[in-house]
């Protein structure tokens, strides 16, 4: 189905005509409300099976490979790789995995099957010869599907899950040199009678009667997401506190994101006693996908717990899903998008500069970055894009790039003044600015580019202090080889005055600063001037070796940073 545009206006004013509420089951015993997370789950990804089958073009063998290869390298221990009673693609694909020897000997594969005769013996012959393996075993229990679809009643639904489970028994007691696991889930039971999935699933239970050696997973999706995370999060708990023995099961969860709220029900699932989480990276997967399982285990990194999957390098993880996937990653989406780490306001840049300028006297301390979640290079990224210079940013932003790529940190008069600068050019190019743009443009208002233009370059100068002033005389490096002098009660003073005398101007220094463009002792230093004559004020810049003629020609360089300042 394609949505399309209609003429007349559709949403229901009054939507409870035709949707319900969902009802908050009386639960005075609840307690996940007050837990907090301090471990990472057990992790299956089903990127291989369930985010598969919902793509426009699924995976060929070869892109499987790929990926399954990526999955193992990032840490799972637990991969749904197929429905191989469903497609002969995915029976291949189990079969290669299993015959070439690709799977580690730490990592799980886990199948899945409906509860049909046909389809497990089809499931197990996929199966033979593998080491660990989980077969999981699914039948729909809630009431739409029940009903509707499948025209049964509980009875018979339980029936149909027993003797499923029986077969999957049968089976794996013939082929006992595979170490196996059992998974069931009632689908979907998130809208299953609570009553009735804790009853169907103990009858599960029963049959498959769970060991240390033979241990159980109990899965309880949210195959369509109808409720609120909260409601998730009671039926979870209740079903745990309900069901009459959890020795050696292992309670999962499989969200889905149809409200927009899947990771939110994996989150409050978990702390409602659920220990293993399925899903999908980035989200993919059927409708709106599964819950993602990036956002899921960097969100427990910045609470300070590690996940057990390894993000170092998001952007290759990035990089193989959508080349798997053939769907791109949201610009916004959390931790990987092109734009999370990046701010344009100049209030926020402003505030990511101080928190980055903080941190960099305790480095080791806790995170505490204004606007930032997690430091980007823990996931590969680099402070480069942090930073985005346009028409909404402020004095911060350009300051920022300046210094992360070139040393340079303006004092706030030319915060000030550049931030201006950078304004009126993406005002009038109505885009972003880029760094090379930015360079340029300090450069050329700050005159480092105008000794090259003029031949207004310090090239030597003298001088000699007297008892109360001190002598200087500055030769410049033009064609006529111009020396002027001056007497002031330093060299930057005698300088101006030096100026003033020869080109009849009256400039008087307001500000100067200095700093060094390194570590090492031999960098070069950078000085700044702000020069004012009667009420207007002029802005140079010169770097150099020698920070005594970088100086000068710092003055140099304001005095001729207005047009035809010296004539």
């Amino acid at each position: 189905m394609v949505l399309t545009q209609q003429g007349d206006k559709t949403m229901l004013t009054n939507p409870q005509t035709k949707y319900q509420r969902f009802t908050i089951e009386p639960f005075p015993t609840r307690a996940w409300c007050n837990n907090q997370l301090t471990t990472a789950p057990r992790w299956c990804s089903s990127d291989l099976r369930d985010g598969n089958q919902a793509l426009i073009n699924p995976m060929d063998t070869d892109k499987k490979l790929y990926l399954f290869n990526h999955l193992v390298a990032i840490g799972f221990k637990e991969i749904e790789v197929a429905f191989p009673s469903a497609s002969e693609t995915d029976f291949n694909f189990v079969r290669q995995l299993i015959d070439d020897k690709l799977i580690p000997n730490d990592v799980w594969i886990q199948v899945i099957t409906q509860s049909r005769p046909e389809l497990i013996a089809k499931t197990f012959d996929a199966l033979q010869g593998a080491s660990k393996a989980i077969v999981h075993l699914y039948n729909a229990t809630a009431p739409a599907f029940r009903e509707v679809v499948f025209n049964q009643d509980k009875a018979s639904t339980i029936e149909l899950a027993v003797n499923g489970a029986r077969l999957v028994k049968q089976h794996c007691e013939q082929n006992p040199n595979t170490q196996w696991q059992f998974e069931y889930s009632p689908e979907t039971f998130c809208f299953t009678e609570r009553e009735f999935a804790l009853e169907i699933c103990e009858a599960v239970k029963d049959v498959w009667q769970p060991t240390a050696d033979r241990p159980m997973i109990i899965n309880l999706p949210a195959t369509v997401e109808m409720n609120t995370p909260n409601v998730y999060a009671d039926q979870i708990e209740w079903f745990m506190q309900n069901f009459s023995d959890l020795s050696h099961i292992t309670i999962s969860i499989h969200p889905h994101n149809d409200r927009g709220t899947g990771v939110a029900c994996a989150e409050l699932a978990m702390l409602a006693g659920a220990t293993r989480v399925e899903g999908c990276l980035f989200g993919n997967g059927e409708r709106t996908g599964n819950v993602d399982l990036v956002t899921l285990a960097l969100n427990l990194y910045t609470q300070g717990i590690y996940p057990n999957l390894d993000f170092s390098n998001l952007q290759q993880t990035a990089n193989v899903m959508t080349y798997c996937n053939e769907l791109p990653i949201h610009p916004r989406h959390p931790y990987a998008g092109e734009l999370v780490f990046t701010a344009f306001s100049g209030s926020h840049q402003d505030a990511i500069k101080k928190g980055f300028a903080k941190r960099q006297e305790n480095p080791n301390s806790i995170w505490n970055v204004p606007y930032f979640t997690i430091d980007p290079k823990d996931i590969g990224a680099t402070y480069e894009a942090v930073i985005r210079v346009n028409s909404q940013s402020g004095k911060s932003g350009a300051a920022w790039l300046l210094e992360t790529h070139h040393g340079i940190k303006l004092p706030r008069a030319f915060q000030l003044d550049f931030s201006q600068q950078v304004k009126d050019f993406t005002h009038q190019y109505e885009k972003e600015a880029s760094m090379a743009e930015i360079w340029q443009l300090f450069k050329e208002r700050y005159g480092l580019n105008l000794p090259q233009q003029t031949g207004y370059q310090v090239q030597g100068f003298t001088g000699k202090n007297n008892a109360s002033d001190y002598h200087l005389m500055v030769e410049f490096s033009n064609p006529n080889e111009l020396i002027i002098d001056g007497i002031g009660n330093g060299i930057l003073s005698a300088f101006v005055n030096a100026i003033n005398s020869h080109f009849d101007r009256r400039f008087s220094i307001e500000q100067y600063d200095e700093h060094s463009l390194g570590k090492a002792s031999d960098s070069q230093a950078i000085c700044y001037v702000v020069l004012k004559e009667d009420d207007k004020r002029f802005y140079g810049v010169a770097i150099g070796d020698d920070v005594a003629k970088t100086s000068m020609q710092a003055v140099l360089n304001a005095g001729i940073g207005a047009a035809d300042r010296l004539q």
